[in-house]
């Protein structure tokens, strides 16, 4: 993988990501968003294997690091706008430099990668040809309350928590339900997950389907806890690649 620098279109930043190039011209983009506690190099080992097998083009964002009292710019990073218009602005670089198919780009991540596959379902729902995410927060408010591992993050990212402060609502999948029922999204969730509840994915895809009945969004609980199960992940998004149309076999009762 190759690093490459992109402006950002908020603050004029160049942010860091790694992109890998598929052998052959107009293939498919997978995005691969990192994990909560780390940078663009974090998901380089289960991804980019995923892509050379399928012959996939990847990008790993940064999206302004780890959501950790260690980040220097902790505000900008956790789903914030920054955060999210800068994937953007790296898929859009690719799209303009490289010879990807357009029509497929395909988005994975899990936990922190997980919270932020969905916030980006939400920002830019029609980019997306098939949205994986796996064990995320969908609740920052409700989260602060369960992971006290995790609380110094939170509040390094988000500010002290407080049930009138906006930025946990900003940053919360569950705020966007209108959004990403105009995506298809598949969410995964461990039912033993320790660290983020099983019942995050599980609210928000009760919200959405409430709401929207109709949407391409769906929900399945796994027999494990808190991990991303990359053969799944894999068959959703060659499933919903134009290439790689399941067939649907009806069967009798």
């Amino acid at each position: 993988m190759k690093e490459i620098l992109v402006k950002s279109t908020i603050d004029g930043s160049m942010q860091p990501n790694l992109f890998y190039e598929a052998e052959e011209k107009h293939r498919p983009l997978l995005v691969g968003l990192h994990t909560w506690s780390h940078d663009r190099f974090n998901q380089v080992d289960n991804m980019l294997p995923l892509a050379k097998k399928n012959n996939w083009n990847l990008l790993l964002p940064e999206f302004r690091g780890e959501n950790l009292p260690s980040n220097p710019h902790g505000e900008d990073a956790c789903g914030s706008e920054k955060a999210k218009q800068d994937i953007i602005d790296a898929v859009n670089y690719v799209k303009e430099n490289y010879d990807i198919d357009e029509e497929n780009i395909l988005l994975l991540g899990a936990s922190g990668g997980g919270h932020m596959s969905l916030l980006m379902a939400a920002y830019s729902p029609k980019l997306w040809k098939a949205v994986c995410s796996f064990v995320p927060i969908t609740d920052m408010g409700v989260w602060h309350q369960e992971a006290e591992g995790y609380r110094d993050g939170i509040e390094h990212c988000c500010g002290k928590y407080s049930s009138d402060n906006e930025e946990y609502k900003k940053r919360s999948p569950i705020t966007y339900v209108d959004e990403i029922a105009q995506a298809q999204v598949k969410i995964y969730s461990g039912k033993w997950d320790s660290v983020v509840p099983c019942h995050h994915g599980l609210d928000l895809y009760n919200r959405i389907f409430e709401k929207h009945p109709e949407a391409k969004v769906y929900f399945e609980m796994f027999d494990g806890g808190h991990q991303m199960l990359l053969k799944d992940a894999e068959r959703w998004l060659v499933a919903h690649t134009d290439s790689g149309k399941e067939e649907k076999v009806e069967v009798t009762g």
